[in-house]
């Protein structure tokens, strides 16, 4: 076998190769063998007639496509190892001769494009700052108010913005009452946006068993087709009227948070001034690390093969999925909800994907320039983190990491990269 090795554009390698006419024949002789275990011929029992009959039902065009197979899968991975190729896509294999006496084919793989570093070093990336104010303080005790708040029945009065009606609604289109648009002491928040626009709006300043009818248009993007846009007709009687007593922002609300070490306001708004620096501190770190990510990538300009970014693509998919079963959702009702399909929302998933994979193998590239290595120690600590966030025994987790070992050091080196990057911003 005798193998030339060429880049092509768009980062591709084609490997031709041209076998021996000695392996060649070698293939043809098992194909033969193989496709001869399958066919009868009459008068004969199976596998037992002579080969030349045997060869003529079959025919050529069968036996060499067999052996072409053979013979492929037998040299696949040499071929891409001899050539130092590594793909990161599915190969295609293209016939250029093809008869009993010479088999050259090429084989063409995407690969990861070679990365030209621009500059890392020295970007101009500016970190913003955090300061929680007193209003912000007070804003979220008040969210703690109302999550404490009574709903006390309000004997007389009308429905106002703010309150619960419990109301009893159905829904009619044309005069015909439609599916899903009926409910039965219905506690409806007003002001929520449960329901759809206008809704609400109507039904404030009804009085305790009052009945409506509120005419209404549902939106444009209603999930429902048939009610799309459509005019309906709701009919409403309010049973009851709730509205929010509000408690006392004092150290009994402090108490009743329920928060360890949080026993008067005081301890509150020092909890939640620092729980909202803790979160503002991790919005500010994570607006910087894009900015530093976008910089590098507009730095080192690269064209990545549309395969690598369909795989990451793929993969953030699966990161979506989990997501929403983390919430209690799938898929299925995501696209109810959001009228979106599976294509849309890998489209939308796409061009974060590219520069994902860019800034992927820029990183790979700076760990190799800047001679970033990974200890064992750090191996192991790594995995010790991994062991304690999950309540598990080191040697356990570490068995478990076994073969796992060369891509916790890929990780690892991968962080120190990010962090270089980060050490040497302006």
């Amino acid at each position: 076998m005798e193998t030339v090795c060429n880049k092509l554009e768009n980062c591709e390698v084609e490997v031709k190769v041209t076998f021996s006419t000695e392996e060649w024949k070698d293939a043809q002789e098992k194909a033969l063998n193989k496709l001869a275990k399958r066919v009868k011929i009459d008068g004969f029992r199976q596998g037992k007639a002579p080969m030349k009959m045997v060869k003529a039902r079959i025919g050529k065009a069968a036996i060499l496509e067999e052996a072409t197979d053979i013979i492929l899968q037998s040299n696949y991975s040499s071929i891409l190892l001899d050539n130092d190729v590594n793909p990161v896509g599915q190969p295609r294999v293209n016939i250029e001769e093809l008869t009993e006496d010479v088999l050259k084919v090429a084989v063409v793989a995407p690969v990861a494009p070679s990365v030209e570093l621009g500059q890392y070093k020295g970007l101009e990336v500016k970190k913003g700052s955090v300061r929680v104010t007193k209003k912000e303080v007070e804003e979220e005790i008040k969210n703690y108010q109302k999550q404490f708040a009574e709903l006390v029945i309000k004997e007389d009065g009308t429905v106002e913005n703010g309150d619960t009606a419990v109301i009893d609604f159905e829904g009619f289109k044309d005069g015909e009452a439609f599916e899903g648009g009926k409910g039965e002491n219905y506690p409806l928040e007003i002001g929520s946006g449960s329901f759809i626009p206008g809704f609400e709006e109507q039904v404030i300043g009804m009085t305790i068993g009052e009945e409506k009818e509120l005419n209404l248009t549902f939106p444009e993007d209603y999930q429902a087709e048939d009610l799309k846009g459509q005019s309906v007709v709701f009919k409403v009687k309010v049973h009851e009227i709730k509205t929010k007593v509000l408690p006392e922002i004092d150290d009994e609300l402090a108490k009743d948070v329920n928060i360890d070490g949080v026993e008067t306001l005081a301890d509150l708004e020092t909890y939640t001034k620092e729980q909202i620096k803790n979160r503002k501190t991790t919005e500010v770190e994570n607006k910087f690390s894009d900015d530093i990510f976008n910089a590098v990538i507009e730095k080192t300009p690269l064209t990545v093969p549309a395969v690598m970014v369909d795989n990451e693509v793929d993969m953030m998919f699966r990161e979506v999925e989990q997501n929403l079963s983390q919430q209690g959702l799938n898929m299925e009702l995501f696209q109810q909800l959001t009228g979106k399909t599976v294509e849309d929302v890998k489209a939308e998933l796409r061009d974060q994907a590219e520069n994902r994979v860019k800034f992927n193998l820029i990183l790979s590239e700076i760990v190799k320039v800047e001679n970033i290595e990974v200890s064992e120690e750090e191996v192991d600590e790594e995995i010790k983190n991994i062991a304690e966030y999950y309540g598990r025994e080191f040697d356990d987790v570490k068995a478990l990491f076994e073969s796992q070992q060369v891509q916790i050091k890929n990780d690892l080196a991968t962080r120190k990269a990010v962090q270089l990057i980060k050490d040497n911003v302006k």
